[in-house]
């Protein structure tokens, strides 16, 4: 098992920078990427800070170093802020050349220019007159930060990469704003130093320090599961890059596998790496834990070859991943419907079954795959939406079904569906469970199935096909879920209970169901008789009165009706 050895601190700006230590953004990190906007929101920050009752500092966020030493550190996440902060910092030093070279307060400056970036940005060593910094950036932008911007030369504008741009924009922005608060006047640099003395005080960090990748990973989804999100994506990317590298190889291998790497993100859009990644491995490896992902990536990837070819293989199935959370993907006809039920059900289990699918059904047996979502679709509903039986099992499951479909143990649409069986709810099991569904349509997923299963059943009585987006109907509660006096027949007690049972509900036309609101059983059923669905009209012609025991025998109808709607006729 793995030991998870790391510390937390509380640590100020100084602090960071203080006693010789030193950092270093992992070469394939992410290249600088803050724009105007997140330059902005940190300089209100700072300006708040001392403004007329201002806090007395301000939190940074999460910062997570990996190191051996305690005195070399990489930086797993927090790179764009501490280069931010590094880059406002340089904007201020050569405020202060400015004021040296306009022979303002000129010896003053100068020393204090020397001692400023001696504290927070480095030295240059006397002999060799190169700089040591105290930040190194990643490949990409280490070259300009060092050779330029340390040295408070004038920036090139022209043959850089797109994040050296941003660097340069970033310097000037903040040379700009450090300008218009200081101005060029004789106390001006005291008022700067005065007011980066302040500044570095007021920035703290939680900084997490561990030891290494596997750590930081955990540390990952730890905060990734409390809602901080963090770049457990560029760890792996790092990771990966770094046995890319191995040998020396030419720059176009890793501008090759950047563009590779480029392409996944964009891919997947806002679809989170992580989740995806696993699914991805699921789909034809033994079932890991989230927790446990990088570990096990990192156990069967070793070298080169192995991390280019996952690179390759990641790519190809962000594709069809992507596509299948997209029920607008062009590449869909029929397959649209069940992915869009099934993003609908809220459900994930099924997506390793379903990208190995993909893989093995969807260029040579098209309706095979077809046949396998529908499948996969109406378990969804029985297992998960109606039998709410517990997600554990149904992954390992699917998990199982995944592997025998990539080594072909499963070569068929039909033996996978046939596979089902197993965790499959048989009708007896499917009817009991619905025959007492409550689904509260105040909470906007339950109130959307409710609506497609209330299409679905009008749909079967008429004869007709419903569109549950059709915002013509609405769900109509007999029941009403505020009840006026002309409903005292039924105990207070169990109106919550009733009122969200399925056998409770019906689709009504939008403009009847304002009609008819509160009113009682018999008023409404005039209204119902009016309508142009089959099971409005048909009401009161079983029920003469709404009651406890009308609701428990309509949803044992409908029971029966759902069993024969959402049924894999294979598994009959």
């Amino acid at each position: 098992m793995l030991t998870m050895n790391f510390n937390t601190t509380n640590s100020t700006f100084r602090q960071l920078l203080g006693n010789g230590l030193r950092y270093h953004v992992p070469p394939f990190q992410r290249d600088y990427s803050w724009s105007e906007v997140e330059w902005d929101e940190l300089w209100q920050d700072i300006e708040a800070l001392f403004s007329e009752d201002a806090e007395s500092a301000h939190y940074m966020g999460y910062l997570v170093l990996q190191t051996t030493n305690n005195k070399q550190f990489d930086i797993i996440d927090g790179q764009q802020r501490l280069t931010t902060l590094s880059i406002m910092i340089l904007a201020g030093l050569s405020l202060l050349k400015d004021l040296v070279n306009n022979d303002i307060d000129a010896l003053r400056n100068e020393q204090r220019l020397q001692q400023l970036k001696s504290n927070y940005i480095g030295y240059t060593d006397p002999v060799t007159l190169i700089e040591k910094p105290m930040l190194q950036l990643n490949r990409h932008n280490d070259k300009y930060y060092r050779n330029h911007l340390i040295t408070l030369d004038k920036l090139p504008q022209r043959g850089l990469h797109a994040s050296e741009h941003r660097i340069r924009k970033a310097f000037n922005w903040f040379q700009i704003k450090l300008k218009q608060k200081f101005g060029m006047e004789n106390d001006s640099g005291q008022n700067f130093a005065q007011f980066l003395d302040e500044l570095v005080d007021k920035l703290f960090f939680t900084v997490i320090t561990v030891n290494d990748e596997l750590n930081a990973f955990k540390v990952f989804e730890t905060l990734n599961a409390r809602g901080v999100r963090l770049s457990s994506t560029d760890l792996l990317k790092n990771y990966l890059f770094s046995l890319a590298s191995v040998d020396d190889p030419h720059d176009s291998q890793i501008k090759h596998l950047e563009e590779r790497w480029e392409s996944i993100i964009r891919l997947l859009g806002s679809e989170s790496f992580p989740e995806f990644l696993r699914v991805y491995w699921n789909s034809s490896h033994k079932l890991i834990r989230k927790t446990d992902l990088f570990k096990t990536i990192r156990k069967h990837i070793r070298n080169k070859s192995e991390a280019f070819e996952l690179v390759k293989q990641i790519e190809l199935s962000a594709d069809a991943y992507t596509a299948l959370k997209d029920t607008q993907d062009a590449r869909w006809v029929e397959e649209s419907k069940y992915l869009k039920q099934l993003s609908m059900y809220r459900v994930k289990q099924p997506f390793s079954v379903l990208l190995a699918s993909y893989e093995k059904f969807f260029e040579s047996d098209r309706a095979g795959f077809l046949s396998i979502v529908r499948a996969i679709s109406i378990l969804s509903f029985r297992y998960n939406v109606i039998c709410n039986n517990p997600p554990n099992e149904q992954e390992r499951f699917y998990n199982n079904i995944a592997i025998k479909i990539d080594s072909n143990q499963l070569g068929s649409a039909q033996s996978i569906i046939k596979a089902l069986d197993e965790i499959y709810p048989n009708d007896e099991v499917f009817k009991s469970a619905f025959s007492v569904k409550q689904l509260k349509t105040t909470d906007n997923r339950n109130k959307k199935i409710v609506r497609y299963i209330l299409c679905e059943f009008e749909s079967k009585a008429s004869q007709v096909a419903i569109d549950e987006d059709n915002d013509k109907f609405n769900i109509e509660h007999i029941l009403p879920e505020n009840p006026d006096e002309s409903w005292g027949s039924i105990d207070d007690s169990k109106i919550d209970g009733l009122t969200y049972r399925l056998g409770n509900m019906i689709l009504l036309e939008a403009n009847k169901n304002r009609v008819v609101g509160n009113q009682s059983y018999q008023e409404k059923v005039k209204i119902y008789n009016t309508s142009s669905l089959h099971m409005p009209q048909r009401l009161n012609q079983h029920y003469n009165e709404w009651s406890q025991d009308s609701i428990e025998s309509r949803q044992k109808q409908l029971a029966k009706l759902a069993s024969s709607i959402w049924k894999i006729s294979e598994l009959s």
